[in-house]
């Protein structure tokens, strides 16, 4: 990890993200560009007065990270959409990390699909870091969530290059739903019968995770199967909180969408509702090789 960069709105929430981005930087040796989007379809006047408060936030800001915490910090100002913004500074400071701040989440609804962190998540080709914690200390814990696809190995690949798994903790968990569930307590089983059929397929699972893992010579410290019940997402966050865990890593399908784990936008789902910081990997953060692209 060499270059990490932090979008940010000068918000509470970003900087969230401003400071989990400078412990990574600190731990990993790398350097951090901070990066404001201003909204260019507004009066002229009002663009250049937010530039020149923006330009001073960010030089303040810089040189704390860098006299203060020993970290490498540049800033970067662009106009237009917050969206595109952020995806073409990503590309062009060609960074290994993007770290965004938690979205805002209502009261009695919590919405992500439309918002930008959902936008940026979709169309960047850079893993995202959505720092929802409290970012007190490093990671201790590291949970991967795999469905056995591409997409998941590639976020197991992106965990390596990081260096994300030599300092903490890393298990990696597979959640099985198994085909008619829900008519089981229509059937004619026993209990016993039905819970014979649903521990053969927790060992099915189980198995293809072992051979999952060995295809991709990574050795975690805890491998879990967990069964569906509510909804995938609620299972991986359930986990997330049984061992507890302090970042959840899924993968996405890039620019196609997120990625759906078994059922639903369950990757969309885990960003939405996660109480912990969730790192989503797109394919194009890894190479053919298996390696990063970008690390």
């Amino acid at each position: 990890m060499k270059r990490i960069l932090v979008a940010t709105d000068f918000s509470a929430r970003a900087d969230r993200a401003v400071r989990r981005a400078t412990l990574l930087a600190r731990t990993h040796g790398a350097s951090i560009t901070l990066l404001h989007v201003i909204d260019d379809d507004q009066a002229m006047r009002i663009v250049k007065a937010e530039r020149k408060a923006a330009t001073e936030l960010l030089s303040e800001q810089t040189r704390s990270l860098h006299e203060i915490d020993g970290v490498g910090c540049d800033y970067s100002i662009v106009l237009g959409n917050a969206f595109h913004g952020i995806v073409r500074a990503a590309e062009e400071i060609d960074c290994d990390l993007l770290v965004l701040g938690p979205h805002r989440r209502q009261a009695l609804k919590d919405v992500f699909v439309g918002t930008t962190a959902e936008r940026v998540i979709r169309g960047s080709g850079r893993p995202v870091l959505m720092a929802n914690g409290v970012p007190a200390s490093l990671y201790r814990h590291v949970l991967i969530a795999v469905d056995f696809s591409g997409c998941s190995a590639y976020a197991v690949r992106a965990v390596q290059a990081l260096g994300l798994e030599r300092r903490a903790i890393v298990s990696v968990m597979h959640v099985t739903d198994p085909p008619g569930t829900s008519l089981i307590s229509r059937a004619s089983l026993t209990e016993s019968q039905v819970q014979d059929y649903l521990a053969e397929i927790e060992e099915r699972a189980a198995a293809e995770l072992r051979a999952f893992l060995v295809g991709l010579e990574f050795d975690p410290v805890r491998r879990l199967v967990k069964r569906n019940v509510t909804s995938v997402a609620d299972t991986i966050g359930s986990a997330a909180r049984e061992i507890s865990a302090d970042l959840v890593v899924v993968g996405t399908r890039g620019r196609t969408g997120v990625a759906k784990l078994l059922l639903g936008s369950v990757a969309e789902e885990v960003l939405r509702t996660a109480e912990v910081d969730v790192l989503a990997v797109p394919p194009s953060a890894v190479g053919k090789d298996g390696e990063s692209a970008k690390v």
